[in-house]
């Protein structure tokens, strides 16, 4: 072995450190943007969603209450008026406020899906962003270093031996005459 290292590109390394850097500034907002879009969708679901069918079903079940009542107005009324409209109208109100309420059912089925789906996700995108930034951060630094060092290191080797590595240079000698 001799007793000097070879160093052949410490602009490789350099590279890949600047490599690092932007697969770093590249990956953080995609990080965020993961963890965004699941509050997004459990806001949708939670809030929106929720509160429309919510909504929906009580303005349902008041459409109900009032076909209902202009049911039992047109059976109890003097008048022999038929009453299949307001039946048809009682049966149409009590379909929309069944479907009203299976679409509670169903949100609340994919709230606690959307949970358990993508808690466990959440948390593997969690440990990804510490990876990123605190190893991969840690290795950029070392990198830094390490560069710095190889700098350090080959510009001592070329101040010491300019010429040639393998022999010292001559001592000059000069002749008296």
């Amino acid at each position: 072995m001799s007793g000097q290292a070879k160093i052949t590109s410490v602009e490789a390394l350099a590279a890949f450190r600047a490599d690092m850097i932007v697969y770093l500034g590249h990956m953080r907002p995609v990080i965020e943007e993961v963890g965004d879009e699941v509050a997004r969708m459990k806001y949708w679901l939670q809030i929106e969603q929720r509160g429309f069918w919510e909504t929906q079903l009580r303005v349902r079940r008041l459409k109900l209450e009032e076909a209902q009542v202009e049911l039992f107005s047109a059976k109890m009324s003097a008048l022999q008026r038929s009453s299949t409209l307001q039946t048809m109208a009682v049966q149409r109100a009590q379909r929309a406020v069944h479907e009203a309420e299976q679409k509670l059912v169903v949100l609340k089925r994919w709230e606690r899906e959307l949970e358990a789906l993508s808690d466990p996700l959440l948390k593997q995108v969690e440990q990804l962003q510490g990876y990123l930034t605190g190893e991969m951060e840690t290795g950029v630094l070392f990198l830094d270093q390490a560069i710095r060092a190889l700098d350090a290191y080959t510009a001592l080797s070329s101040a010491i031996s300019p010429s040639s590595p393998s022999s010292p240079p001559a001592p000059e000698t000069t002749s008296l005459p």
